[in-house]
């Protein structure tokens, strides 16, 4: 046979080897595996498709029952792996467990609070505490130099360039003594040890033992209105009969009891006593009955009486007396009264009126009915426990039982033997004799009484305290009398228009009080309405009393009560009055011409005003040259423009029309001298103080602060 010869597209066939042979076996088993099936099964979405490790050389093939690749799976390319073979596992069905029910406590979540914020806390700057010293009355300058740890010598001189001349042995005052101890680093505590705040030092008190006590009233009114009948007739004696011509002769403290409680009544002669008492600090009565005569109305003495009562801030009833007279005209009473701010409550107002008759005894009852009611409104209480304090209500000495006071006890319980003390008074209780008669073993609060015992007679006003010992009481007088005679004070000292200021700045007064007196009515309602254009929102000037004619002992009590001064305008004081205010330290001015008067009350009430501040340019500077100096610092050199510079003045630098620094000079120089001040056109040299930062062309004002006074307007 012949031999065909082999085409270009057919390919010669090699001899086939093992290893060849081994490699188209295992094709065309692959080839097999991933050829698509005919039936497309979906697979379930569990399935879980777990890859199996092969090791190498060995492939193992599992066919899955039933179970063609998804159309994704069928689109997917799956190249053959030597090691490894993608092998896709049923997911089988698991039957659920059934499992018997468990009891779950129930979880109690706890409350979780907001995060509260923690303030920003500042530092805390620390203070500085001075030591104190306590001093008393008694004091001298040898003690407190022992007190501060300093020799007497040194102290002396301490004071001396404080400008006070004291010597070892002198007792030093508060004032003085407060202003050296803060020079040294100490600060004063001021003990009294005779003083009537120590006596009279509050304690805590049950309120249990607190128990209703009587009202303290006060009559006042005009001359022969019937104040003593109207008393008289409401104890039921004749005791207007017994006084001479009808006018009370001394005062008086009588206790009258009613269906309803007790009323303690002061039988004073119109208000002289009423003010003395509280000129010295003593507020007794708790309410006052004015008494107007229904025929005569309102007269001079009765605007007095109001004006008294308004200044000691006493609740007012009006008794409008001799109502049974045939020209008794009550609503005129009512009227006048009204114009001067006692209103009757049928009106609106807040005054009780009551018309009495103490003549024929008629509406008596109502009065004290009146009387105890507003009291009750006062919810007046008091102690009956403990050592008894009063007030002086009358005194005088009696040839026969000697000096005898009466005493209106107003706390605690007072017995026969007690030890006390009035002022510069003292002694034991010899006896207690009511206004009966009476003799008493103790008395208790709001029972007015006469006390036998005082070594001398006190002063109307005095407060009265009981100690526990007698040569305690002796003591405390003693020392009493040698502070007074140490600092030769009167008593008394009150209000001029010359330390006013001085008072005001202590803040001691907080208002100019005046007492107005003219010649006629004209002149008074002039000099009125001048005096009040002089406004001002920090001064307030107060007219507490204006009347017509001469200046009396009336005015000089509640001038020194009040702590006000007199203006008297073409009228002179009485030659009573005039002693009385030298004796009280009441300041009385007399003037002849309105606008004179009016200028010197406006240059007070300036003088009570905060001085203004007001700034002076002493000069200008500028600045040239810096130089900085070892162990000094910065110097400027400097060229003054304007005015002169002072060492030590105040200084203003400004660097593009701002204000850098505001300080002091503390250096000035020209050439190497040290010079006060620095005319204009001259070259200097300055240090300032705490500051460095100086650069050329910066701007200097030296300046001073003046205090300038400032002036009232009189408002249209």
């Amino acid at each position: 046979m012949d031999k065909k010869k082999a085409t270009p597209k057919e390919k010669v066939e090699k001899p086939e080897t093992v290893k060849t042979k081994l490699k188209k076996k295992i094709v065309k088993k692959v080839t097999k595996v991933t050829k698509p099936l005919k039936k497309v099964v979906p697979v379930k979405k569990t399935a879980k498709v777990v890859r199996k490790r092969i090791p190498k050389k060995q492939v193992v093939v599992t066919k899955p029952e039933k179970i063609v690749p998804s159309v994704k799976e069928k689109e997917k390319v799956v190249l053959p792996i030597p090691s490894a073979k993608e092998v896709i596992v049923p997911e089988k069905k698991v039957e659920p467990i059934s499992l018997p029910p468990v009891k779950v406590k129930e979880i109690i979540t706890p409350k979780i609070e907001p995060r509260k914020e923690i303030p920003r806390v500042e530092p805390v700057k620390p203070v500085i505490v001075k030591p104190k010293i306590k001093i008393d009355e008694t004091t001298t300058t040898a003690q407190l130099a022992e007190k501060i740890g300093v020799k007497p010598v040194e102290l002396i001189k301490k004071l001396l360039s404080l400008g006070s001349l004291v010597t070892i042995n002198q007792r030093i005052d508060l004032d003085t003594a407060t202003l050296v101890a803060g020079e040294c680093g100490y600060e004063i505590e001021f003990v009294p040890l005779y003083g009537e705040e120590t006596l009279s030092k509050e304690e805590v008190v049950d309120p249990s033992k607190l128990i209703p006590r009587a009202p303290v009233v006060t009559i006042m009114g005009h001359v022969d209105h019937g104040k003593t009948s109207l008393l008289d007739a409401i104890r039921q004696t004749r005791l207007a009969e017994k006084e001479y011509g009808g006018i009370t002769q001394h005062i008086g403290a009588y206790k009258v009891k009613s269906v309803k409680g007790e009323i303690v009544f002061l039988d004073t002669p119109g208000h002289e006593a009423f003010t003395a008492m509280r000129a010295r600090g003593a507020q007794v009565t708790d309410i006052v009955v004015l008494v107007v005569a229904a025929d005569d109305g309102v007269m001079p003495q009765t605007i007095e009486s109001i004006d008294h009562a308004k200044a000691a801030d006493v609740p007012i009833i009006v008794a409008v007396n001799k109502i049974d007279l045939p020209t008794a005209n009550s609503q005129k009473v009512k009227q006048e009264l009204a114009q001067l701010g006692l209103i009757p409550e049928e009106w609106g107002g807040k005054t009780i009126f009551v018309e009495v008759s103490a003549k024929k005894q008629i509406n008596l009852d109502k009065l004290l009915e009146m009387i105890l009611l507003e009291a009750e409104i006062l919810e007046l209480k008091s102690n009956p426990t403990g050592l008894a304090q009063g007030i002086i209500i009358e005194a005088r000495v009696d040839p026969r039982k000697g000096p005898l006071a009466t005493v209106l006890i107003q706390k605690g319980t007072l017995r026969i033997g007690d030890s006390f003390l009035a002022g510069f008074s003292w002694g034991k209780v010899r006896a207690l004799i009511d206004d009966r008669g009476r003799r008493l073993i103790e008395v208790l609060p709001t029972s007015p009484v006469e006390l036998l015992g005082f070594n001398s007679a006190p002063e109307v006003g005095d407060r009265f305290f009981v100690l526990s010992d007698e040569r305690e009481a002796k003591k405390i007088v003693e020392q009493r009398q040698q502070i007074r005679s140490q600092e030769s004070i009167s008593r008394g000292q009150h209000v001029t228009l010359d330390d006013f200021y001085r008072r005001v700045k202590e803040g001691k007064l907080k208002e100019l009080k005046l007492i107005l007196k003219a010649d006629v009515q004209g002149s008074l309602e002039a000099i009125k309405d001048s005096l009040s254009k002089l406004t001002h929102p920090e001064i307030k000037l107060l007219i507490i009393h204006s009347g017509i004619g001469g200046i009396n002992e009336s005015d000089c009590l509640l001038a020194a009560a009040s702590e006000a001064v007199i203006i008297g305008f073409n009228v002179r004081p009485e030659l009573g009055a005039e002693k009385l205010a030298k004796d009280e330290g009441v300041d009385i001015r007399s003037y002849r011409i309105i606008y004179e008067l009016i200028d010197e009350i406006k240059a007070a009430m300036e003088g009570l005003l905060e001085p203004g501040i007001q700034e002076n340019i002493l000069g200008r500077l500028t600045v040239r040259q810096i130089f900085r100096i070892p162990k000094i610092g910065i110097i400027a050199g400097c060229y003054v423009d304007e005015g002169k510079i002072i060492r030590g003045a105040n200084v203003r630098l400004l660097r593009e029309n701002t204000i850098i620094y505001d300080g002091r000079i503390i250096s000035l120089r020209r050439f190497k001298e040290d010079v006060r001040e620095v005319e204009k056109g001259y070259e200097c040299g300055l240090g300032l103080e705490n500051f460095q930062d100086l650069k050329i062309g910066d701007i200097l004002e030296i300046y001073e602060k003046v205090e300038v006074a400032r002036k009232l307007v009189l408002s249209k």
